[in-house]
């Protein structure tokens, strides 16, 4: 006798956790206080859309050495990039240099500006599609 009710009772406790659980998957996400957490931390950063395509990225980029025994710094690079995956606007950052490029729309192959600052000198590449380029410096 004591049977149907324990089962009973084990019945409605079972209920009321599965209630608890769906209310807090069902809850409005919420953003903690500032207060409490003040910086966001991570190795790189992407932004995708609604196809989950990266459109955005900030990521840092070791050194490293080429197999011709070229060395590069360690560089923080922000990339922008079209929904056809071409990245459009590129920022970057290293003890040796910094600049910035932007490039044609996707389809073409050969038109571009480069800023560029290193530490002696800084210069502005210009090149059109149809290979005319022009380098302004100091």
């Amino acid at each position: 006798m004591n049977s149907p009710r324990f089962l009973v009772a084990l019945t409605v406790a079972n209920f009321a956790v599965l209630l608890l659980s769906v209310t807090n998957l069902i809850r409005p996400a919420i953003a903690e206080d500032a207060v409490t957490v003040p910086v966001l931390r991570a190795r790189s950063l992407q932004i995708v859309d609604e196809q989950n395509r990266v459109r955005a990225s900030l990521s840092v980029i070791p050194a490293s050495t080429s197999a011709s025994g070229a060395a590069t710094a360690e560089t923080v690079l922000f990339r922008l990039i079209t929904e056809r995956g071409r990245p459009s606007v590129k920022v970057g950052a290293s003890e040796d240099k910094s600049g910035v490029s932007v490039v044609g729309p996707s389809g073409t192959k050969d038109s571009y500006a480069i800023l560029e600052a290193n530490a002696d000198s800084s210069s502005l590449k210009l090149r059109a599609e149809d290979g005319r380029e022009r380098v302004l410096s100091p």
